[in-house]
């Protein structure tokens, strides 16, 4: 598969996303259902698009494909789970696989019915896409047990955001403009910051309004929105929703935790925020006390709050809390003692060790330790032998600190 999605060169202009095509071809005709999930304007149906190219080039007819986008006011009128059933059925190749693509799936009640009822036929190959978990949850789950496989989308990576940009000159600007102006695909085609700002104005709106709001039947979106900015501006931090109640309860406005805590799935079910939970790495065990909140998506945090109180080292956590979903592992914050490891990454291969710093440069502090052994302490008291790496924007040499690797983080996200 490499031979085709090997390289970022676009397809009509669309940005390649090798890593997600590959996991699609790779599933091509299995009797499962490719479910692709991500945050709104991830690039899931582009994705889709990227797809039927590659197969009209390996042999498809246009005949076998339909695509459909639930969103699309055409087919508004295909809102309930049998018509939408009916329509594809009628449009059915019987003497060759059909391969139906359905965006936003979500907006059908009981949409789990019609995606079951095109499985069952054998020349049916199903891709859908949802902008929420619970797709994924009750009674999908429950009709496609074992029969499903879903690909986890994020937005643009450093690296596929450096690619599609041409030569990997000016890094430092292109990775500060991958934080301001965003990691969604589309902010590439917009030049003006007012531009780039009103589309991921509009994302957030779609986001909280169509995916939290109305579904949850919030009342109080001011309430909601608070909670938001908060998580937003504490990214990297260990929270609570009962922290995050009493600080907005010293606050003057009054919240339950029970509110937060809807409001926090809430969020992450709609793939604005990732949730990492907490590991002692000497015990072996999930803790349930603390976790980190992370975003889909850095722009988001500077169109909501601004730059005022940006923390380029919990920034730069997030970018690579991201990069090790991305690159397929399951990710908790370390406990090691009292001390704490930013990222414990738990892989096919076992498990690798991560602290991320901006700078570890400087003067000790006074405490007598520099940034640098301040850093590398939780990392040294680990005893298993998994790799551990330590990466900073410092631009000085790789360097071994006892095993420890240290790497610039830049180099580290294009993967060198």
């Amino acid at each position: 598969m490499l031979f085709l999605f090997g390289d970022n060169n676009p397809m009509n202009g669309l940005i390649a996303r090798p890593q997600y095509l590959e996991q699609l071809a790779s599933f091509r005709d299995k009797q499962l259902v490719k479910v692709v999930t991500g945050i709104r304007r991830c690039g899931k149906s582009t994705l889709f698009d990227l797809y039927t190219e590659y197969l009209k080039e390996n042999g498809v007819e246009d005949g076998q494909i339909i695509r459909l986008n639930l969103e699309y006011p055409e087919h508004h009128e295909l809102g309930t789970y049998m018509r939408l059933y009916e329509y594809i059925k009628e449009r059915l190749r019987a003497d060759r696989m059909n391969y139906i693509f359905i965006d936003e799936i979500q907006s059908v009640p009981q949409f789990q019915k019609a995606v079951d009822g095109l499985f069952v036929r054998r020349n049916c190959d199903v891709y859908i896409t949802g902008s929420n978990a619970y797709i994924l949850s009750g009674d999908l789950a429950t009709l496609l047990s074992g029969r499903y496989v879903e690909i986890k989308m994020l937005p643009l990576s450093f690296g596929e955001y450096v690619s599609a940009l041409g030569p990997a000159s000016d890094l430092i600007i292109k990775y500060r403009n991958y934080l301001e102006n965003s990691s969604f695909p589309y902010t590439l085609e917009l030049s003006k910051k007012k531009d780039i700002r009103a589309y991921l104005e509009g994302i957030y709106d779609s986001v909280i309004l169509k995916d939290i709001v109305a579904r949850r039947k919030i009342a109080d979106v001011t309430q909601l929105d608070s909670v938001i900015r908060f998580v937003f501006d504490n990214i990297g931090n260990l929270t609570s929703a009962t922290k995050i109640a009493n600080t907005m309860i010293s606050g003057g406005r009054k919240i339950s935790v029970h509110t937060v805590e809807n409001y926090l799935e809430a969020l992450t079910e709609s793939f604005v925020l990732y949730r990492a939970n907490r590991y002692d790495v000497k015990g072996r065990q999930h803790l349930i006390s603390g976790v980190k909140y992370y975003l889909a998506d850095i722009g988001l945090r500077y169109y909501l709050l601004g730059d005022m109180r940006a923390d380029a080292g919990h920034i730069l956590e997030n970018v690579v809390y991201l990069e090790l979903l991305r690159r397929g592992y399951a990710v908790y914050v370390g406990k090691i003692g009292a001390a704490e490891i930013d990222f414990v990454a738990a892989g096919q291969n076992g498990k690798e060790y991560y602290q991320v710093a901006y700078t570890v440069e400087g003067e000790a502090g006074r405490d007598g330790k520099t940034t640098l052994e301040r850093e590398l302490t939780p990392l040294d008291a680990i005893r298993d032998h998994n790799p551990k790496y330590l990466l900073t924007m410092d631009f000085t040499p790789n360097a071994s600190h006892n095993g420890i690797r240290q790497i610039n983080a830049i180099d580290w996200l294009l993967g060198r």
